[in-house]
């Protein structure tokens, strides 16, 4: 489904907790913790949890942090993403008490939720010391979701800091393709639903930015004979049903939207990605970019994708993932070989019919 938009517009552990009625408190977070056996090297090494490094973490929740203070009030973009993952709950009957809102687009989930899923105990994580004070002091101003036990932590995705079946719902809206051990997270999310828990998530998709990744490759080449690395590896709509079954996941389900968000130009569209904390943060990244390459890039765009009105349109593909936890009432597929008609026998059945 393609959709179009017009756009102009710390590493320690901690947590925030508010119950009914009350002011939020601080909370040590040690019995959130799951493994204790975990060794790091040394400090700098917390948040480094996956032996393949594709992102460096560190300096991906810095942009984080930035993207606190940048961050869009309403941004349509991400406010359709997070109302189309939180539409799947409303095609669920059960109801899911304890919930936890991984990183990504956290203060949209919370402010779209709207009493779907009938939550009771919200848990808000990531690895942004200042996104969670964000998201804490917009809560606080929300009178929609005031009956929700709502606590916030600040931790990573690829070490969760949540008790095994502890959870009913975990959900992640636009934060997962940024982990360098995606199905590791997912693992620790399954592990850390209940059984029968349900396991939501949005990932930007391989064909995200697609114009912009062509004219930064035509500027590097143009400008300085070669190309590096600028903008992230992103997963496959063919990987998302495979992550899922790889992580444990029983009834997988895998959908796709793709959304065009038109700017003014690339200076808009760049200014939106730091924003929504969504600038490359590869190990191996090139820390300097050159005046006269970034100019030529947003030449390149605008000659080449720019519409007749004037703006130039970029492309976000959304994978929306969606996993239980196994349970005994989940349907189940026969044991293969426990067929007891074959397909032979009914080829020549509806063969001589006709």
């Amino acid at each position: 489904m393609m959709r179009a938009f017009s756009q102009y517009q710390r590493s320690s552990l901690s947590l925030w907790r508010r119950t009914r009625n009350e002011p939020y408190r601080i909370y040590s977070s040690g019995s959130f913790c799951t493994d204790t056996t975990t060794n790091t090297k040394n400090n700098t090494d917390e948040f480094q949890s996956s032996k393949l490094q594709i992102f460096d973490r560190h300096f991906k929740r810095k942009q984080r942090d930035r993207a606190a203070w940048l961050m869009r009030p309403k941004d349509c973009f991400v406010d359709t993403v997070a109302e189309n993952l939180l539409d799947r709950l409303e095609d669920c009957k059960k109801a899911f008490p304890t919930a936890l809102c991984l990183g990504g687009s956290l203060e949209a989930i919370r402010r779209l939720l709207r009493g779907r899923g009938a939550i009771e105990k919200l848990i808000m994580m990531d690895t942004s010391y200042d996104m969670v004070k964000f998201c804490k002091e917009d809560a606080e101003k929300d009178v929609h979701n005031e009956n929700i036990e709502t606590s916030f932590i600040v931790g990573d995705e690829e070490f969760l800091p949540i008790k095994e079946s502890s959870l009913d719902l975990v959900i992640s809206c636009l934060g997962l393709h940024w982990t360098n051990d995606l199905p590791g997270a997912m693992i620790q999310c399954r592990l850390a639903l209940k059984p029968d828990g349900l396991f939501l998530a949005a990932i930007l998709g391989g064909e995200t930015l697609k114009e912009l990744r062509i004219a930064c490759t035509v500027a590097q080449m143009e400008r300085e004979g070669g190309i590096s690395p600028r903008i992230s590896p992103l997963a496959q709509v063919r990987d998302a049903g495979n992550l899922l079954t790889r992580a444990g996941f029983t009834l997988p389900g895998v959908d796709v939207d793709e959304y065009v968000v038109k700017y003014p130009s690339a200076m808009e569209l760049i200014e939106h990605l730091r924003a929504m904390g969504e600038t490359n943060a590869l190990l191996q990244r090139n820390a300097i970019l050159k005046r006269e390459t970034a100019l030529a890039t947003a030449a390149i765009y605008e000659s080449m994708f720019a519409a007749e009105d004037g703006t130039i349109p970029a492309t976000f593909q959304v994978i929306y993932m969606t996993g239980w936890r196994e349970h005994s009432s989940q349907q189940k597929a026969n044991r293969r070989g426990s067929a007891t008609v074959s397909f032979q026998d009914i080829r020549k059945q509806f063969g001589s019919e006709s």
